[in-house]
């Protein structure tokens, strides 16, 4: 069934019709619980459906705009929630045992940022485990699915929230990118995926997996959605050392102003073992940014290789020691075995219940570049790398304003069609560098490849300097344009 792209959850058109009196906040709801009802039980996108809350907060948003009061930016329009962000309401369980009936007592400063302006928290999204994952297979839960083929993966670990915007379940989603979360599933789902810069928008209830690397994002139907929503969640925070002190552009608001010229590099090391509709998706974006008079600069990036070894040296070390906090003892799961009689069992014995497979095998990675003998070898030298791929990044946009390549090497594969670790951690060739350096990236959708006789959607992906967020948006919205409406949506939107 085709839809058009407004009928089909875009936020903004959502926000706009729901203060216009076109439609209710209640009403805006109901529809997308009733298609959550319809569809989740068989893509098992949402673990928790916040129903009740929800339409007490919409009833008090008709009101206010009934009685004429301000609201928000965001006013009216549900949001789902990636399990690894703490909510008060409902549980954060990151996808794990380990946390399956953990309850935060505060919110995250993302959550409270979106619903001071006025969002609804529609629910919480199903992940890869502790976000480790690139195909929402580790979920405790079970398997997410594709909207557009459920038998295939929508990638991951944030695969619950770009099948549930994708879905047209909710008219936004978080989600967190520590080497490509947001944006891959965003391109295996059809739908835009952002992540902003290192330290532009607050981490503070947003549960570590690799803390110099992890990002929270938004994906969205458009780059329009996604510049309202970052602009309403970035900023300086007291309760995030590591968010940048510096102001927020209203990109929301200058997005339509397109830069009268601009570079746009193509790295060379991005145009080899892609899917020949990849390539052909980014074949196509170069067409449409020639034709915005845009500059094409072919550049090189050639630490692209050693990026997936760099990021899995990093990021299992800062998740072995993040994951210690979870024994058993101060919170989450604790073992029942009469076994578990010294402390070390308990540790042991809970932890090999509570935590999947994946997790555990990074938990040992991290455990092992860490231990005397191996971190020079390993982890120190991993840090070194990471600065010759932040250097290699800042030559590029000596020459460039943007990078243009593919978000994923393919399209998304079938549940149980990759089972080699390896093979897995390779998706996110393109994607983990990114997070590396620190830059910001953007998903877009560009396509689809039907070579399987599937139709499955691929995604470019344009990167900028860090904190240079309002330029990559503007540049992603003018590509938006120029690509013009997409045709349609899986038939689970409608």
């Amino acid at each position: 069934m085709s839809i058009n792209h407004a009928s089909a959850g875009d936020l903004v058109s959502l926000r706009d019709d729901i203060r216009d009196g076109k439609t209710s906040a209640l009403a805006a709801l109901d529809g997308y619980l009733a298609r959550i009802d319809k569809q989740n039980p068989r893509l098992n996108a949402f673990h928790e459906v916040f129903a009740d809350e929800a339409r007490t907060a919409a009833a008090a948003t008709d009101q206010a705009l009934a009685a004429g009061n301000p609201v928000g930016p965001l006013a009216g329009v549900p949001i789902a929630v990636k399990d690894n962000i703490v909510t008060r309401i409902g549980r954060t369980t990151c996808s794990s045992r380990i946390l399956e009936n953990y309850r935060s007592p505060f919110d995250a400063t993302v959550i409270d940022r979106l619903t001071t302006a006025g969002a609804i928290l529609i629910g919480k999204t199903n992940m890869d485990e502790f976000a480790m994952g690139s195909s929402c297979e580790t979920c405790a839960w079970g398997a997410v699915r594709n909207p557009w083929d459920t038998s295939a993966v929508p990638g991951g670990s944030s695969g619950g929230s770009a099948a549930a915007v994708a879905a047209n379940l909710c008219a936004a989603a978080l989600g967190s990118d520590t080497g490509g979360s947001i944006r891959q599933p965003a391109a295996l789902c059809g739908i835009v995926g952002f992540k902003p810069s290192f330290g532009r928008i607050s981490r503070y209830g947003l549960v570590a997996f690799g803390s110099s690397l992890d990002q929270i994002g938004p994906l969205t139907h458009s780059v329009r959605d996604a510049a309202l929503l970052y602009q309403c969640m970035a900023g300086d925070d007291v309760h995030d050392s590591t968010c940048a002190p510096r102001p927020v552009e209203a990109v929301a608001t200058t997005l339509e102003e397109t830069p009268r010229s601009f570079r746009v590099g193509l790295p060379v090391q991005y145009r080899k073992g892609n899917a020949p509709a990849v390539d052909a998706a980014v074949n196509r974006a170069i067409e449409h940014f020639k034709s915005m008079g845009a500059e094409i600069v072919e550049i090189e990036l050639p630490l692209t290789d050693v990026g997936i070894s760099t990021y899995y040296v990093i990021a299992p070390a800062e998740a072995c020691s993040n994951l210690a906090r979870f024994d058993g003892i101060r919170y989450g799961h604790r073992t029942k075995a009469k076994s578990a009689v010294e402390l070390f069992d308990l540790y042991a014995q809970s932890r090999a219940e509570g935590f999947g497979s994946e997790v555990q095998r990074r938990i040992m990675l991290g455990t092992y570049v860490l231990s005397a003998g191996y971190y020079d070898a390993y982890y120190r030298r991993a840090l070194q790398i990471r600065r010759l791929i932040k250097q290699e990044f800042d030559r590029a946009f000596e020459k460039c304003d943007v990078i243009l390549g593919p978000t994923s090497p393919t399209a998304a594969f079938s549940i149980g069609g990759l089972t080699d670790p390896l093979a897995m951690y390779m998706c996110d060739v393109y994607t983990v560098n990114t997070n590396i350096a620190g830059i910001c990236g953007i998903s877009l959708p560009a396509g689809f490849d039907e070579s399987s006789g599937r139709q499955l959607p691929v995604g470019i992906q344009l990167q900028a300097q860090a904190f240079e967020e309002s330029l990559l948006l503007k540049i992603a919205r003018a590509y938006e344009r120029a690509q013009g409406p997409r045709a349609h949506l899986p038939t689970t939107a409608a």
